[in-house]
């Protein structure tokens, strides 16, 4: 580069240099520039003078008072989500065969769509393992919405099956039956339990298999479940029963009581629970049977008076026969 043309690009590099050093300040008495995004404006903060107008607001749209409303509203795609085998960060290529306006496809168009998604698909599941998570992941999804389980269960329950199938611990069980303990320990472990025989109604898989399956999973990966509290199945059969508060909170004293008394030991969490609503709507004066009760909470009437009486004693403070 000539001596002249060097120095012309040193005088045009200070005084942009110049130029931004003076934009800093105010042109009037030299104090800090203030930008004020909601008017667009800049503005000086010593004496008020307004030194430019009608800027362009390069942020969002939406207003945000906190950082989760923050999250919520910024659109920069979505998350990544342990309920998909790939996380979410692939593509999905729209099964309707239409345009971005709304137009059908010419039938070449269909036929080179349907290739692409033939290969779309093949791509994301390139190997046997990921075919696995795939169809395992679909299982949890399908059984938490069937069982109305929260999002939480299913990421927690997704997490499980990730971490068995990284384990090893696939091999001479089913695809169902490892997906079905996971929902099962899961939804445990997030405080809204599920009993066997509702889980069992939505598997594809029988109860024992269910049972053998949780057990060698929660001790193979030493996940801490803590047993079941009866508590946790009370709003559930409450409001299915259409019962009060005041009944609600009956049966909760009632289990508590129990619970100080030892009744609950070796007891089924399910039936306290449904002995527990049963007695509080008799104690409350009001209408239900034991069949409407059992039908709810999925369990025998036998049960749920053997566990009525045992909680009316305690609640009586009477020993124990």
């Amino acid at each position: 580069m000539s001596d002249s043309r060097l120095n012309t690009r040193r005088t045009d590099v200070q005084e942009e240099t110049t130029d931004a050093a003076e934009s800093e300040v105010c042109p009037e008495c030299a104090g800090d520039l203030v930008v004020d995004d909601e008017r667009g404006e800049t503005v000086c903060a010593d004496c008020g003078l307004v030194v430019e107008t009608d800027e362009i607001d390069r942020g969002p749209e939406w207003r945000a008072f906190d950082a989760a409303e923050k999250d919520e509203k910024s659109r920069v795609g979505a998350p990544t989500t342990n309920m998909m085998h790939d996380k979410g960060l692939s593509t999905n290529i729209d099964w309707r065969d239409q345009d971005a306006y709304g137009n059908s496809l010419s039938s070449n168009q269909r036929q080179k769509m349907q290739r692409l998604r033939k290969w779309n698909e093949r791509f994301r599941t390139r190997d046997s393992k990921e075919r696995n998570l795939k169809q395992a992941l679909g299982e949890i999804d399908r059984m938490a919405s069937a069982l109305g389980l929260p999002e939480n269960v299913r990421e927690t329950a997704s997490v499980i099956y990730r971490r068995a199938l990284d384990e090893n611990l696939l091999p001479g069980r089913s695809i169902e039956g490892v997906s079905t303990a996971a929902v099962y320990a899961a939804a445990r472990q997030a405080g809204v339990p599920r009993s066997l025989d509702e889980i069992t109604e939505v598997s594809r898989v029988e109860k024992n298999e269910i049972a053998r399956t949780y057990r060698y999973v929660i001790r193979e990966l030493g996940l801490e479940v803590q047993p079941a509290d009866p508590e946790s199945y009370v709003p559930r059969f409450a409001s299915a029963l259409e019962m009060s508060d005041e009944a609600e909170h009956r049966a909760r004293t009632l289990l508590q009581n129990a619970k100080e008394q030892g009744v609950h030991s070796g007891k089924s969490p399910v039936g306290l629970a449904a002995a527990a609503v049963y007695a509080a709507a008799l104690l409350t004066n009001e209408k239900t049977t034991q069949a409407a009760v059992s039908e709810v909470a999925d369990i025998s009437e036998v049960t749920i008076r053997n566990r009525y009486h045992e909680l009316l004693e305690a609640e009586q403070g009477l020993p124990m026969a």
